[in-house]
């Protein structure tokens, strides 16, 4: 969860021709499959696709993701340039320790997009958990790689590979006990 600070304001209101003062603020925000369907529910767009998001449409998910009970009206209007980065960096890390150097790249079905429908189907065939649809969406992400990669059926090493790895074990152990082979 990302906890943003709205630093108090004052402002002249038009229609009553007073200055009127709003407190400083504590702005909750989660980057969340929720968010995701709220957001796509609204635009009818899928978030996750490589199409550049207008600033209303950013603005819409902030709004989205806002997870605070009581907040104050316009309070996007209040957010500062430096908020709006702190969002994205928020949105751009990925939540977990996880890394994925080793595992295979997950291919993606040509002209397949992901909506919040979609990542709640694979959420339902790996049996993950809805409580989950609060967790950051990236995380949720990864751990649905994850799932698909130890699903699939191990790749078999081609004789070339095969040979390469028995031949990198053989050096190990002859360097391991000082042997000649």
């Amino acid at each position: 969860m990302l906890k943003l600070v709205i630093a108090e304001e004052e402002f002249f209101n038009e229609e009553t021709e007073e200055f009127e003062y709003v407190g400083a603020f504590e702005l909750e925000l989660e980057h969340s499959l929720v968010s995701l369907s709220k957001w796509e529910s609204k635009t009818e767009k899928p978030f996750l696709s490589k199409e550049e998001k207008t600033p209303e449409e950013l603005l819409l998910y902030i709004e989205a993701m806002i997870v605070s009970a009581i907040f104050p009206r316009g309070v996007l209007s209040r957010l500062s340039l430096e908020h709006l980065s702190v969002v994205q960096e928020y949105i751009a890390s990925s939540q977990s320790a996880t890394t994925f150097g080793d595992m295979p790249e997950v291919k993606k079905s040509r002209g397949e997009t992901i909506t919040s429908e979609l990542i709640y189907y694979w959420m339902v065939v790996f049996n993950i958990p809805f409580e989950a649809e609060v967790w950051h969406l990236n995380r949720l992400l990864s751990l649905i790689r994850i799932c698909n990669v130890k699903n699939q059926k191990p790749k078999k090493m081609s004789r070339s590979e095969l040979m390469a790895r028995n031949a990198k074990i053989n050096a190990e152990r002859k360097a391991k006990y000082g042997t000649s082979g």
